[in-house]
């Protein structure tokens, strides 16, 4: 069982550091989440709201850093950690501008970014970004294979259903395979996930009742890819305390990666400064480092 140190919501000048250090403590990866921008007329019901009116459980002030220029930056400060989009909106941006952000970040990484991506639900952004909306999970679909062949060096070409690309040279390529992950818990996004990608992303932190029932259904459609048994990536977030034998359980379940913001629950003073507050923070994640990672 691996961990990934989930960084939405922390300060964004926070997060080289906390990376350095999470780099150092035996953390497997840092997992990017990501948004254009927060609409004022903001009509799109955010599709895992608690609120009734679905509104997001973000406020409109919240740092979106962008995932690959945050990517970037991890890159040249740490080592080992593998650095995860959880989840990129890739539709809700043209094809070729994914495929050279993605592959530039790869190659700068070593080979370190795992793309994860998810079809959106801010109908704001796409309208922004003069890309479909309605049609965003299909052109997704049609992505994927896409990319793949765009990362491909050398002269390629590819011709789907939705993006039809002439022969042509996108350097830099990178030098190995760039796993890519689906996100959701939707039918269409756990097809996708079994049917397109190396691996599949949970939607949200879940229970671990409401974690084996998405995870029951995703096996179910990787049985009916002809994939079950094949190596697979499955990351996970848990509404639960740490437990090794809930982590070894969903290990048996077939999890690889779990999801962790032990920065979160530093213990920071109202009014502290920017400095003290990002030592509690490190000194959480160095506590769960401690008493989880080196114990599992």
């Amino acid at each position: 069982m691996r961990f990934h140190q989930a960084v939405a919501f922390l300060p964004t000048d926070q997060v080289l550091e906390l990376g350095r250090a999470a780099d150092a403590m035996g953390y497997a990866g840092i997992y990017v989440s990501d948004h254009i921008f927060y609409p004022r007329d903001l009509r799109s019901r955010y599709t895992y709201s608690p609120h009734e009116d679905g509104s997001p459980v973000w406020s409109p002030e919240t740092d979106w850093p962008d995932p690959w220029c945050l990517i970037s930056a991890l890159a040249a400060v740490t080592t080992n950690l593998e650095l995860t989009t959880g989840v990129y909106i890739a539709p809700a941006r043209d094809l070729f501008t994914v495929a050279k952000l993605v592959s530039t970040a790869a190659v700068i990484s070593d080979n370190r970014v795992r793309l994860g991506v998810g079809a959106g639900w801010c109908r704001e952004e796409f309208d922004a970004t003069g890309q479909s909306f309605d049609d965003r999970g299909r052109r997704l679909d049609d992505m994927i294979p896409a990319l793949r062949a765009l990362w491909g060096g050398g002269w390629v070409e590819y011709h789907g259903s939705h993006y039809d690309v002439p022969p042509l040279q996108m350097n830099p390529a990178p030098t190995a395979p760039i796993p890519i992950y689906g996100g959701g818990h939707s039918e269409p996004a756990l097809r996708r996930a079994a049917t397109k990608c190396d691996g599949w992303l949970c939607a949200s932190a879940y229970t671990p009742d409401e974690a084996r029932h998405h995870l029951g259904r995703l096996h179910k459609h990787l049985e009916a890819a002809g994939r079950a048994g094949e190596p697979y990536t499955i990351y996970m977030a848990l509404m639960a305390m740490p437990d090794r034998d809930l982590y070894l359980s969903m290990q048996d379940a077939g999890v690889t990666d779990l999801l962790c913001a032990p920065w979160m629950f530093a213990q920071t003073p109202s009014g502290a400064d920017p400095r003290s507050s990002l030592d509690a923070r490190i000194a959480a994640t160095e506590q769960f480092a401690t008493d989880v990672i080196a114990r599992m």
